[in-house]
């Protein structure tokens, strides 16, 4: 049984070990999930265990990581969830989320994603919030916006070799959704 740092009424928040490797599989193994991530549109196996060391480093280093989150009724693996430090700006990270495509549409992004938002400005202090979505991702655009993300412009994502739509959320602009 996982043990969950942090709950939502139906997503339980985990942090990625180095056991984790069939989870991250599961997730960033998927071809509909990483077509958004990387240029070739799909994780090789080396790619997985990358992405895995990179959440599992930046636990350590900075607490924060895009958290595997699971299904609090039935403890199965919904995607990731979380956040990693945005280089440019102190106090200020950047925002993502990757769900597994049994669990699109059905409101897990956004209830994880409101958590996420609420304890960085409300526990990590943070000024403001980075967010970005490969330029076909119409879905992600539109959650963004629903959480009252904007617009800034578009930035180059050197994983997809593309200008992503880029967004950001000040604390001063944050309204709290519970």
């Amino acid at each position: 049984m996982r043990e969950y740092f942090l709950r939502t009424q139906r997503v339980g928040f985990s942090v990625w070990n180095k056991n984790d490797i069939e989870l991250a599989n599961q997730l960033w193994g998927e071809a509909d999930v990483t077509r958004f991530i990387c240029a070739t549109g799909k994780f090789t196996k080396q790619d997985v265990i990358k992405r895995l060391e990179i959440e599992i480093q930046n636990e350590k280093l900075y607490h924060i990581q895009y958290w595997p989150i699971f299904e609090l009724a039935t403890n199965e693996l919904i995607g990731c969830c979380g956040m990693r430090p945005f280089k440019t700006e102190i106090h200020t990270y950047e925002i993502g989320f990757h769900l597994c495509k049994q669990f699109w549409g059905k409101g897990y992004a956004s209830e994880a994603a409101n958590t996420v938002i609420n304890d960085s400005f409300e526990i990590l202090n943070a000024t403001k919030l980075f967010a970005g979505h490969h330029p076909q991702n119409t879905a992600s655009k539109k959650l963004l916006e629903k959480l009252g993300f904007r617009f800034i412009g578009a930035n180059f994502y050197e994983p997809t070799g593309l200008y992503h739509p880029s967004y950001e959320l000040n604390s001063g602009e944050y309204k709290r959704f519970t």
